[in-house]
């Protein structure tokens, strides 16, 4: 194996810190070549499916990228702002942000950069900023508060796939998940609580997550308890009784079964109860997408209304709120613990 070099790196011991902020990804034009190139990297890991690689890629060359694309470029283009994809737009401000944050808690001895799994900015090409800047620990943060093999155990994945071709490793430390944060927690409850507040109170609130094959969880993926369990707690926050909210999970693919309960059906069956006032929330997204504004924004509203229910609206995910940040920054740094950046500055709360 070649390894990279890296003999341009100094060995007098002052390394520096750095933190890989890395999300799902998205095209980088709302085209059908982008939406087909991004989605061919996208649904060729075999973490996000697992069927045999032989079968797959026939079906997923000989069928879906030959039709999939051209209807996903025109959902894109329904989204698409003069930056660029939401999801893009807003991890960039959620990178400038949390980089300016924790620079200011950690002395400035932190570099950040922001890498995407699918798409542009790699990982690989994140790694090598940080490696150019004499990276000595490194922190690897997936913008995924719940773990799921299809997410952030593949974000591992392509990290250490790129760290075997390097020569001299970073202490690393990688964080799994964040959903059980009280801070977390918190922060969700609080942005509910807010919209609730300038939009009136709803009948009822729909948690819903982007969903996984059922086959995954029944080979003990904990992504559906996971779930349940920040609905169940966020529900708590806002002192929710049991019938005043309900946790589903959005956007299957294929033929197979999903886990459930569905969004879509969720919704079309409390369209026929004749409600007049739902507000859906997805807790699984730390930026906002496609399938946030989209699906849920529009599709799932069409769905409910269309059964006979009446307002509909979709809860913003935390984005880039000053207080979503500042939870970020401090994740980033109880994860330091132990780390002499950390020790240097042990009179920021962390």
């Amino acid at each position: 194996m070649k390894y990279k070099d890296q003999s341009d790196q100094p060995l007098d011991g002052a390394g520096r810190l750095g933190v890989l902020l890395v999300n799902l990804g998205t095209p980088d034009a709302p085209t059908t070549a982008s939406v087909r190139r991004y989605l061919a990297e996208f649904l060729s890991d075999p973490r996000v499916v697992e069927l045999p690689r032989l079968l797959w890629m026939l079906i997923l060359h000989g069928i879906i990228l030959r039709t999939r694309p051209k209807r996903s470029a025109a959902a894109y283009r329904g989204v698409w702002g003069e930056q660029g994809s939401p999801l893009m737009e807003i991890s960039r401000q959620q990178e400038t942000a949390l980089r300016s944050r924790l620079q200011q808690r950690l002395n400035g001895q932190v570099e950040l950069e922001l890498a995407m799994r699918y798409g542009t900015p790699s990982i690989a090409s994140a790694l090598e900023r940080l490696r150019k800047k004499n990276l000595q620990r490194l922190v690897v943060l997936p913008l995924y508060p719940q773990y799921s093999a299809t997410t952030t155990a593949s974000t591992f994945d392509a990290v250490t796939s790129e760290l075997q071709h390097w020569r001299r490793l970073p202490e690393l430390r990688f964080i799994n998940r964040y959903w059980n944060q009280a801070d977390y927690i918190q922060l969700l409850a609080d942005s509910i609580r807010r919209f609730r507040q300038a939009k009136g109170e709803p009948q009822r609130l729909l948690f819903s997550f982007h969903g996984i094959p059922q086959s995954y969880a029944d080979q003990g993926d904990p992504y559906p308890s996971e779930c349940l369990q920040t609905a169940r707690r966020t529900a708590e926050a806002l002192g929710l009784d049991e019938d005043e909210w309900a946790l589903s999970f959005q956007s299957r693919f294929g033929r197979q079964e999903w886990i459930k309960p569905y969004t879509d059906v969720t919704l079309k069956a409390w369209g026929t109860e004749r409600l007049q006032r739902v507000h859906v929330v997805s807790p699984g997204f730390s930026a906002d997408c496609l399938e946030t504004l989209e699906e849920l924004g529009e599709e799932n509203r069409h769905y409910f209304q269309q059964a006979g229910g009446g307002e509909y609206a979709y809860i913003p995910a935390l984005n880039e709120h000053p207080d979503h940040i500042e939870m970020l920054a401090n994740l980033v740094c109880r994860h330091l613990r132990g780390w002499p950046e950390a020790e240097q500055n042990r009179g920021e709360k962390d």
